[in-house]
């Protein structure tokens, strides 16, 4: 197991190589600048978010295409992985990390956009859409969204299943000394009963769950800042400054690692990605599924997942974990993300380690929700509809395997798979752009965001249909 872990982490960290950065980094500015810096539509699509598109084609709310994609978004990414990113590339990875999140604003929107362009529906009137789907239909590449698909529904057991019923089930053992299999039954019970439903329960539930987890996890983050306000000048000068010289860290004192400047880029650009997913294809999946009158409106709406889970709650656990640094004399012990998080939270008296916990349990659990919804939809781009429900099976095992087995390497595999689903997810953004642009110009251009799109979704069916001889 040593051994195969080693070979992993060699992988890992060739996929994870400066090469993908600059294409990661690189796609975000080039669709920030063919958007027209679509950053500044925030506010709209915020309140768009909050709208029902009444008579619209879709088979969820806008809202409930958002809350579920921002429960796979906002998981263990947005308190281990910002602690692990911090941990091993120092606090100048929080500013990647940011970056990664502002400037992925707009790749998040380009993705919804294509996503809602290219959707189809299945047999059963239900939409289905992705990057597989912009790569078949606008590209003329199925081969290329197969291996996408592929990714997808592989990914789901790490990043969405495994990793993050380990990450509740060694929370509970470690606050409250509960056997990892208990918590893996209740795991396995909860999410079937979640799942077996289809999108609309994992809608329903996530609409429900996500604002409260957010905004209860957020209050806690406060709090803290508040305890520690006299280090949050010096916590942000800290960030920008070993962002660019990792010398600045203040390894001996404040127990950050000294690392090499593309150390810190790495980590910061791995785990902003890990959080936000922005260029990983994955929330357009359920974007595609959305009621919306227009495809501008509903990328618009995907767009501010990127600002709440990167802008808002990574940056509060970064700034929660290096001021709690700068409290700690001598420092905080680096071993790993979770330990700095639940450190930072036992500042608040009596309750901290439980907000804590409660955050990173519904955090994981609408994680896996959003997540189980991603694999099948890639399953059966492959093998059709029938796959789907072996598929929901099998992801509740992983989802119970992950709280009784080590995984360790587990981290290196999701990450590993999240840049896998990238290269494709990216090649249709960049060769569809010149699309992406001139529907975006169209759109928001005078007063035509209202506009309703008049041409019917095509049934996948038909179009399978006319590709045969």
């Amino acid at each position: 197991m040593e051994e195969f872990g080693r070979i992993v982490a060699e992988i890992n960290s060739f996929v994870w190589g400066p090469w993908l950065l600059i294409l990661l980094v690189g796609t975000h500015i080039y669709m920030t600048i063919r958007t027209g810096f679509i950053q500044r539509r925030i506010g709209l699509g915020i309140r768009l978010s909050v709208t029902r598109d009444k008579g619209a084609e879709g088979d969820v709310s806008q809202f409930g295409a958002l809350t579920t994609s921002l429960a796979s978004t906002i998981g263990t990414g947005n308190i281990v992985g910002v602690g692990t990113a911090i941990a091993l590339g120092g606090p100048g990875a929080l500013l990647w990390m940011w970056l990664t999140g502002v400037l992925g604003i707009a790749t998040k929107y380009a993705e919804g956009l294509i996503a809602v362009k290219y959707r189809v529906k299945d047999e059963n009137g239900m939409m289905i859409g992705g990057a597989m789907f912009a790569l078949e239909r606008g590209l003329k590449l199925k081969w290329l969204g197969v291996f996408f698909a592929i990714f997808t529904a592989a990914a789901a057991f790490g990043i969405g299943s495994g990793v993050q019923s380990n990450a509740v089930a060694t929370q509970l053992f470690e606050t409250f000394g509960l056997a990892p299999w208990i918590s893996g039954v209740v795991i396995m019970f909860f999410v079937g009963l979640v799942i077996l439903g289809g999108l609309k329960s994992i809608a329903r539930v996530s609409e429900a769950l996500v604002p409260f987890m957010a905004i209860l996890y957020v209050l806690g983050c406060a709090v803290i800042l508040c305890i520690n306000g006299q280090y949050i000048l010096p916590a942000l000068e800290l960030i920008i400054t070993s962002a660019f010289n990792p010398e600045a860290a203040g390894g001996g004192a404040l127990g950050f690692v000294t690392v090499k400047f593309l150390g810190a880029a790495r980590y910061g650009v791995a785990r902003g990605l890990f959080s936000n997913e922005s260029g990983m294809g994955s929330a357009p999946i359920v974007s595609a599924a959305a009621q919306t009158k227009n495809l501008v409106r509903q990328a618009l709406v995907l767009s501010t997942g990127a600002f709440w889970d990167t802008v808002v709650i990574c940056t509060m656990t970064g700034l929660v974990i290096i001021t709690s640094a700068f409290a700690h004399e001598g420092g905080l012990d680096m071993s790993s993300g979770g330990i700095l998080a639940r450190t930072a939270f036992d500042q608040i008296p009596h309750v901290g380690n439980l907000v804590l916990t409660f955050g990173l349990i519904t955090f994981a659990f609408s994680t896996i929700l959003g997540w189980s919804y991603y694999g099948e939809k890639g399953m059966q781009y492959i093998f059709g509809t029938k796959s789907i429900v072996p598929y929901r099976f099998v992801y509740v095992a992983v989802a119970f395997l992950g709280t009784v087995l080590s995984l360790d390497v587990v981290w290196d595999i999701a990450d590993t798979l999240n840049a896998l689903m990238t290269i494709p997810n990216m090649a249709a953004l960049l060769l569809l752009s010149g699309v992406i642009a001139a529907d975006t110009k169209k759109y928001l251009t005078g007063s035509h965001i209202d506009d309703v799109d008049a041409e019917p979704v095509p049934l996948w069916s038909d179009l399978k249909k006319k590709k045969q001889p």
